[in-house]
C-alpha cells in the first residue's frame, strides 16, 4: 500500500523590510542635506536599493544636490494628500540603478505633513527600498519630529563648534523621546558623522577637537568628512560628492561611513592620525 504523499505546501514569500535612516542636526547648515545625498550614494553604489526623501517642506534642495530639480513633477505632499502615487513622484537617478529621489514640495508648508499618511508613505518605501533615508530640516519643529518619527537609526550631523554641539545634544534628547521606538521602550540607533573639520584647526583651537565632541554627545562615531572644496563643487554640478569626486577624502569618509552602517568594519583616513582614529572607534563600540 503506498503512503499518500505530502500536500504541498506554498512557499512564503519573503516581504522586503527595509531600514529607516534620518540625517539631522539641531543647527542649520552642517550638511544634512550634502551627507544625505552622499550616504545615499554611497550605500547604492555598495548595491543596496535606497531612497532619499527630502522633508523640507518649502525650502526643497535635496533635488538639486542630486540633480533632478527639473525632473520633479510630484513631491512627497502630492503623495500624503492622495494627489499622485508614490510610483509617479519617485525620480530615479540616472547616474546609479538602485537610487532614487522623492522630493519635498516648494509651494507646500510643513502642516501639509500628516503622522498619518508620513506613516502611510514610510511603510510604502520599506517595502520597496533596502534603506529609507530622510533629510531632516533642522530644528525641532513638526517636519523634524516627523522625518525621525519612523526612524530605525539616526545619523546626527554636526561641525566641531559649540552652537552646533549644544544643539545635537537637544535632537539627541528628541529621538530618545519622540520616535516611535522610544515610545515602545526600545531605543533607537544613533550614530555621530562630524563634518568640515580641519585637524590644523583643532590643533590650534580654533574648531574642538574629535574627543571633545564625543565626550559631550556620547555617541558613537560613523565618520568624520573633512572641510573640502569638493563637497560644495559636486552639490554645485548636482552630484553627491561621492559621484562627483569619488577619489577625494570627503568622498572616501562617506564611503566608509557607509559601509559601517552595513556593519562592515574600516578604518576612516579623512582626519587625524589612523592610530587615533582606532582608538575612538575602539572607545565607543566598546
Amino acid at each position: 500500500m503506498k503512503k499518500p504523499r505530502p500536500k504541498a505546501t506554498k512557499a512564503k514569500t519573503k516581504v522586503r523590510q527595509g531600514r529607516v535612516l534620518v540625517v539631522t542636526s539641531g543647527k542649520g547648515g552642517v550638511g544634512k542635506t550634502t551627507s544625505t545625498a552622499a550616504l545615499g550614494a554611497a550605500l547604492a553604489q555598495a548595491g543596496q536599493k535606497v531612497v532619499v526623501v527630502d522633508f523640507d517642506v518649502g525650502l526643497r534642495n535635496l533635488d538639486l544636490v542630486m540633480g533632478a530639480e527639473r525632473r520633479v513633477v510630484f513631491d512627497l505632499i502630492n503623495v500624503i494628500k492622495g494627489e499622485a502615487k508614490l510610483a509617479q513622484a519617485l525620480i530615479r537617478d540616472k547616474r546609479l540603478d538602485t537610487l532614487a529621489l522623492l522630493p519635498a514640495s516648494q509651494s507646500q508648508d510643513k502642516d501639509s505633513l500628516t503622522e498619518d499618511g508620513v506613516a502611510r508613505v514610510i511603510a510604502e518605501l520599506r517595502a520597496q527600498f533596502d534603506w529609507v533615508i530622510c533629510d531632516s530640516p533642522a530644528g525641532i519643529e513638526k517636519g523634524a519630529t516627523l522625518a525621525m518619527r519612523h526612524a530605525d537609526v539616526a545619523v546626527v550631523v554636526v561641525n566641531p563648534e559649540v552652537s552646533s554641539i549644544r544643539d545635537a545634544d537637544r535632537i539627541i534628547g528628541m529621538l530618545d523621546a519622540k520616535t516611535a521606538k522610544a515610545e515602545q521602550g526600545r531605543r533607537i540607533d544613533k550614530h555621530l558623522l562630524l563634518t568640515r573639520y580641519d585637524p590644523v584647526r583643532a590643533r590650534r583651537g580654533e574648531i574642538m577637537k574629535v574627543e571633545d565632541v564625543l565626550e559631550i554627545l556620547s555617541v558613537p562615531l560613523l565618520g568624520i568628512v573633512p572641510e573640502s572644496g569638493d563637497v560644495l563643487r559636486s552639490s554645485n554640478v548636482g552630484a553627491p560628492v561621492t559621484v562627483g569626486s569619488p577619489g577625494s577624502a570627503a568622498a572616501q569618509a562617506y564611503l566608509e561611513a557607509a559601509r559601517r552602517l552595513t556593519g562592515t568594519d574600516s578604518v576612516i583616513v579623512a582626519a587625524d592620525r589612523p592610530s587615533l582614529i582606532s582608538r575612538w572607534f575602539n572607545r565607543t563600540a566598546a
